[in-house]
């Protein structure tokens, strides 16, 4: 066997194995979290306080504003975050991990970090991180080329292409 990729291994491919595989490993470590994976970003970005206001959140999530009433709802219901008047506008609420919320986040976090060394097994420690950081620069980057496709439906239509 050689180290060489198979030529009809594409990028688009390439990317698809990796996304599914991303996907079901880290589906089996998150578990009953409200929304699965896409619960636990939600739960990350608030937990991050870096985006405070469901707009904001659903903004960097790619989410449409009315889903994300609903998965804010869902985690609101489970105690991992709450919705707080916002002092400076009273219109505004933000929303704020709860003291369960940031705890479950902490071990969700080790959890997915573990997963995610396992699914990058092939790559030594340096690599992974290397890897990590080269690929959030490129999500970074085309984040912008259409901010309010929701980047669950763009995955599934990429998915869905090869099959």
């Amino acid at each position: 066997m050689t180290d060489e990729p198979v030529a009809n291994h594409t990028f688009g491919w390439t990317l698809g194995v990796l996304l599914r595989a991303y996907q079901s490993t880290v589906v089996t470590v998150i578990g009953d979290l409200p929304h699965g994976q896409r619960g636990y970003q939600t739960l990350a970005a608030v937990v991050s306080g870096r985006h405070p206001t469901q707009l904001a959140l659903a903004s960097y999530l790619g989410i449409d504003r009315t889903v994300l009433t609903y998965l804010v709802d869902d985690l609101v219901e489970a105690g991992l975050v709450e919705r707080r008047l916002n002092p400076n506008d009273r219109r505004q609420r933000r929303i704020v991990a709860t003291d369960k919320g940031e705890r479950v986040y902490k071990e969700l976090e080790r959890r997915v970090s573990e997963a995610e060394d396992h699914l990058l097994g092939a790559l030594s420690p340096e690599e992974r991180a290397a890897f990590k950081d080269m690929v959030q620069r490129v999500a970074c980057a085309v984040s912008d080329i259409e901010p309010a496709k929701d980047p669950c439906q763009v995955a599934d239509e990429m998915l869905s292409d090869g099959r």
